[in-house]
């Protein structure tokens, strides 16, 4: 069992903020745990930030599966958290079961699931089957066509009563944690204020009990990124700029160097080897 658990998480509210972020690949959450990142979430983000397309829709389980397989491998001390994507667990209750056991036999401690109030049930479920469950209210993307784009929530009485309410359903079907996404501060504090589970904002401001951001979008690998995003590095810059430079050596001929590379001590010896394999093809 790895370091960091549900247990300890909601041991940690009101104690010590939690740190979580996204990752996708074996090197990257290597580096994140190594990093003492407490949550390491293989978020269906992937589908917009790894495969390119234009929201998280298209992801599927089998993808899930595969990046949470890769990220498990690499993690010695976080808690591994594992997105169920879009279609996985709303239509039949017993199929999310099912996706969710998927997860959890790919590596991964706990499941996320987006919204709060509507899966109660299988939130409930899950967490009697031993399953940990962190949840999803705010701005929630798998639902942006309802929503009409992503915006930010929380404006109205209505919006606040939907999220207040999300949040404790979660917390009387036993979820761990709940993530605040893309919503007005005030709410976000309010929402943690009266629920005893840990709630962690991505955009919802300093008063909740953690926060996550995408890997991609804080260490710059792309230029463009949400507006509550802090780019920490310029990662994609110097990664162009390493290419850009290996290039220009591959067309100069500097690279490689005589450190890159190994030849014959004995170039007597060499022909003779090259003379006597030359002669063996031409015989065949």
């Amino acid at each position: 069992m790895r370091e960091i658990t549900p247990r300890r998480i909601i041991e940690m509210k009101g104690k010590e903020k939690i740190a979580m972020v996204t990752a996708y690949d074996y090197p990257s959450a290597m580096i994140a745990d190594k990093a003492g990142i407490d949550i390491i979430f293989i978020g269906d983000s992937l589908g917009m930030v790894v495969y390119g397309e234009s929201n998280t829709l298209n992801v599927s389980m089998e993808q899930m599966v595969y990046h949470t397989r890769a990220v498990s491998k690499a993690v010695k001390r976080a808690l591994v958290l594992a997105d169920m994507p879009f279609g996985s667990y709303e239509i039949d209750t017993d199929e999310g079961l099912r996706n969710a056991v998927r997860l959890i036999q790919a590596g991964a401690d706990a499941v996320k699931i987006e919204g709060g109030y509507d899966h109660r049930e299988l939130v409930r479920k899950l967490v009697r089957m031993g399953i940990p469950v962190m949840g999803h209210t705010g701005l929630t993307p798998q639902r942006f066509l309802r929503l009409g784009g992503y915006r930010l929530m929380g404006e109205t009485e209505e919006e606040i009563e939907e999220i207040l309410r999300d949040a404790k359903a979660l917390e009387r079907a036993g979820a761990f944690a709940v993530v605040i996404e893309f919503t007005l501060a005030d709410v976000a504090k309010l929402v943690t204020e009266e629920v005893s589970i840990p709630t962690i904002g991505i955009g919802a401001g300093p008063y909740v009990d953690g926060q996550v951001l995408v890997w991609h979008d804080l260490l710059g690998i792309y230029e463009n990124v949400p507006p509550f995003v802090k780019k920490y590095a310029d990662i994609g810059g110097m990664i162009r700029l390493a290419l850009e430079n290996y290039r220009e050596e591959v067309k100069n001929g500097s690279f490689p160097a005589k450190e890159h590379y190994w030849e014959f001590l004995d170039k007597d010896d060499f022909r003779k080897k090259a003379r006597k394999v030359l002669e063996r093809l031409e015989d065949e």
